[in-house]
């Protein structure tokens, strides 16, 4: 069922922004006083405020919207998971990719020490972005000569987690769209390498640094493929806000760490194959609707999100019931604008929260061109 999107995002945004400033605060004095006395007892404090928070993400995917995620291994891999530190590789094919590795994390257990390279914008981010940087998520400039110190910094301080994490690297570097496909199959002409049909060509130099940096003490990589089914659309936060449900498939294939190559072009090539290996698993799917040869495994979806959820809402609505009867801060009409104006923030803050997890704002159909080669690329 579809919902207007104002009439969810105002109280939902009222429920995330309030309780994501509870934790913000809470993860601040933590990060002042526990952290410099031992970084073992804040990891695992943080990973518990840190789920508090984005439980309630988890909820809107899987009790709000609905989103059926099909999850696609073998049996002894899915045994692993949660349980092992790994590097996590996955095609960036959707708007909403984060939240369900966020999904699958809390499956496992290990949703709260789940870390992911990103770009240094998203910390700037209203409660979101101010929760990936507490739970010690790598940020990056685009620029190697800083990213480079960046990334060792955060691999270095992974090594002592107290508690098994994922590392999530979008190694296209960016999200797919048709405009981004056609840049990378142009790429790919000019360099003699296999046309891309369905994924962006790898930039290994941070797959690399990071494989080289973590074979020590994470076990195993996790080679991650994503799709939607062609007849849905592809899932955005804003569709999740307005309830509308579709189904997600992940294959995964865990590669062991001692097993990739030593040298830094075949740790490069290896990467590379993977994603060409992908990008024929999803032209496959395509024409045949063949998604994966791996068993599909049971992942429910556990009730302690609408507890979250439930706890959150109780608390936040006895705090503001309070606030408003001890300040009678709807008695005067400056009260009155003061509340309309937080109301109006709110719808802002979700505003931005939404927007940035959003790919191109227009996606055409057609290219942005009548060169018919080019259009070739693009529709064989």
């Amino acid at each position: 069922m579809a919902f207007p999107a104002t009439i969810v995002i105002l109280p939902l945004g009222i429920i995330f922004i309030l309780s994501g400033l509870i934790v913000n605060m809470i993860q601040a004095i933590f990060f002042i006083f526990l952290r410099p006395i031992s970084k073992n007892c804040y990891g695992r404090v943080n990973k518990l405020l840190t789920e508090s928070l984005w439980l309630e993400l988890i909820w809107l995917i899987d009790w709000w919207a609905g989103i059926k995620i099909e999850l696609h291994t073998d049996s002894e891999t899915f045994q692993l998971m949660g349980k092992e530190n790994a590097l996590v590789i996955c095609n960036h094919r959707s708007d909403i990719d984060w939240l369900i590795g966020w999904v699958l994390a809390q499956r496992c257990g290990c949703l709260g020490s789940t870390v992911a390279i990103m770009k240094k914008e998203v910390k700037y981010l209203p409660v979101l972005g101010w929760s990936m940087w507490f739970a010690e998520y790598i940020f990056l400039e685009r620029s190697w000569k800083k990213d480079e110190t960046s990334l060792k910094s955060g691999f270095e301080h992974l090594e002592h987690m107290p508690l098994p994490f994922w590392l999530a690297l979008f190694v296209e570097g960016t999200r797919f769209t048709q405009t981004k496909l056609l840049q990378a199959q142009e790429f790919a002409a000019s360099k003699g390498l296999p046309t891309p049909r369905n994924v962006l060509i790898p930039r290994t130099k941070g797959f690399v640094t990071a494989v080289n940096n973590l074979r020590t003490f994470v076990p195993a990589i996790y080679d991650c493929t994503y799709a939607v089914p062609k007849s849905e659309a592809s899932p955005t936060l804003l569709r999740i806000f307005k309830g509308f449900s579709c189904s997600v498939k992940v294959q995964i294939k865990r590669q062991k760490m001692v097993e990739l190559p030593e040298t830094d072009d075949g740790i490069a090539q290896w990467c590379k194959d993977a994603f060409v290996a992908k990008d024929a698993m999803l032209e496959k799917y395509n024409t045949t609707e063949m998604f994966s040869d791996q068993e599909l495994q049971q992942i429910h979806r556990p009730k302690i999100s609408i507890l979250v959820m439930f706890c959150w809402f109780c608390l936040l609505g006895f705090l503001l019931y309070e606030f408003f009867h001890w300040t009678s801060l709807l008695s005067s009409w400056q009260g009155i604008m003061l509340t309309v104006v937080f109301l109006v923030l709110v719808i802002v803050i979700m505003e931005i929260l939404i927007h940035s997890s959003e790919s191109e704002r227009s996606k055409p159909k057609l290219l942005p061109t009548r060169d018919p080669l080019k259009q070739n690329l693009l529709h064989p």
